[in-house]
């Protein structure tokens, strides 16, 4: 069914949503926007901080400056590379597809570039990704847009509807779907509302089902 898969990362492979945000909710609060963690969640999960600078920039009174955004960056980077874990079963699932798809996959972020590549190597996953990292920073137009996935099945030389994307958001969930993919929804709580009205082809609760089912899909 499928030759490739494609990973997101924050949420997918790392458990980095919940310090992300946090970091991003207490600069938020400096600059004058008081924010619940609930609310930061909400409206900047799977989201680039920059594709909402208008908010940003209404609420805070202030215009979202690079020297702003690096400061951000900075404090979130110190706290990743304190506190950050492994989603559990990702390096077995990743190990699996790398396997399975004779090395055809591919890591697509909604994130900048620097912050993925450090959460892949902190997870011990970079002998498997190598230079097949993609940000949506580095694309025209980031998630929910395609472009970054349709970036990765390129470079992979891969049709896309032929790509198995692995996602746990629903912008994320988005772009995989409007790249024209399969996407399948981890969501480790096991409802799938975060998927709901998406044609998501399956929702799992775990990384060892993905691992588990790959051989027969790929």
């Amino acid at each position: 069914m499928f030759s490739a898969v494609l990973f997101d990362c924050d949420g997918v492979l790392v458990d980095s949503e919940p310090i992300t945000n946090g970091v991003l909710r207490e600069v938020l609060n400096e600059a004058g926007w008081a924010l619940t963690q609930a609310e930061c969640m909400q409206i900047f999960i799977g989201k680039a901080v920059r594709d909402e600078r208008v908010r940003i920039e209404r609420e805070t009174g202030r215009p979202l400056t690079d020297e702003w955004m690096q400061a951000f960056y900075a404090r979130r980077d110190q706290r990743l590379r304190a506190e950050l874990q492994t989603v559990a079963g990702a390096l077995g699932a990743v190990m699996a597809a790398h396997a399975h798809t004779e090395g055809r996959i591919a890591c697509a972020s909604g994130a900048d570039r620097p912050k993925v590549v450090m959460q892949i190597e902190m997870a011990g996953m970079s002998p498997y990704f190598g230079d097949r990292i993609f940000s949506g920073h580095d694309q025209p137009r980031s998630k929910p847009h395609p472009d970054v996935y349709l970036a990765a099945a390129a470079h992979l030389g891969a049709e896309p509807s032929r790509c198995l994307v692995v996602e746990d958001t629903a912008t994320g969930a988005m772009a995989g779907i409007a790249a024209g993919a399969t996407v399948w929804g981890y969501c480790p709580e096991g409802h799938g509302r975060a998927f709901e009205g998406l044609p998501v082809a399956r929702v799992f609760r775990h990384m060892d089902e993905l691992a588990v089912a790959l051989p027969a899909l790929l």
